[in-house]
């Protein structure tokens, strides 16, 4: 089975055609971000022109993920960034991660991440709290760029780092 026939038979499929959602997670050139807190190993940021926030966690093989909610808060979003050349070119892609036992299809856009120098990746967005959820109890996740080569994440701490991303999306609100 080819990799793009795999992705037309998934069941569970992130909702990444959101079309409006995809600029919301791009943060806008000079975008500040600032500090808010830390848990285990996951920094929390505000984006102080969205007034969300953000968690990004930096794993031993020096993968980043990063979390967090669109500008509308609507649609949630996790970024993947490697050191590493994946094979993404430019334009959107079809990707597939694996938690657990699910695997998620989606698009992501070749992009490099504004809070660390030298990483390329891309974002994929979900509304589909079964994906939040296995991100949250499952300890890796297995990206399945559309390329022969994959690479596995460190989800370690996210239950925590998410309840904190939470409050601190709260807080912003209040």
């Amino acid at each position: 089975m080819t990799f793009k026939s795999l992705l037309s038979s998934l069941a569970i499929v992130l909702t990444a055609g959101l079309a409006s959602a995809n600029s919301d997670v791009i943060p806008a050139p000079n975008t500040t971000f600032t500090p808010y807190g830390k848990v285990g190993e996951w920094n929390i940021f505000v984006n102080e022109d969205r007034k969300t926030c953000m968690i990004e966690r930096v794993d031993a093989l020096e993968n980043v993920l990063q979390m967090g909610l669109t500008a509308d808060r609507s649609v949630g979003y996790v970024g993947i960034f490697t050191k590493e050349d994946i094979g993404l070119e430019s334009g959107t892609e079809a990707i597939a991660v694996l938690i657990g036992e699910n695997l998620y299809a989606g698009q992501v856009r070749k992009l490099t991440t504004s809070l660390r120098e030298g990483y390329a990746g891309g974002y994929i967005l979900s509304d589909d709290p079964q994906f939040v959820d296995d991100i949250m109890r499952q300890y890796e996740m297995v990206v399945l760029p559309e390329t022969q080569f994959a690479f596995v994440v460190s989800l370690e701490g996210t239950m925590k780092a998410i309840e904190a991303a939470r409050e601190c999306n709260a807080a912003q609100t209040g």
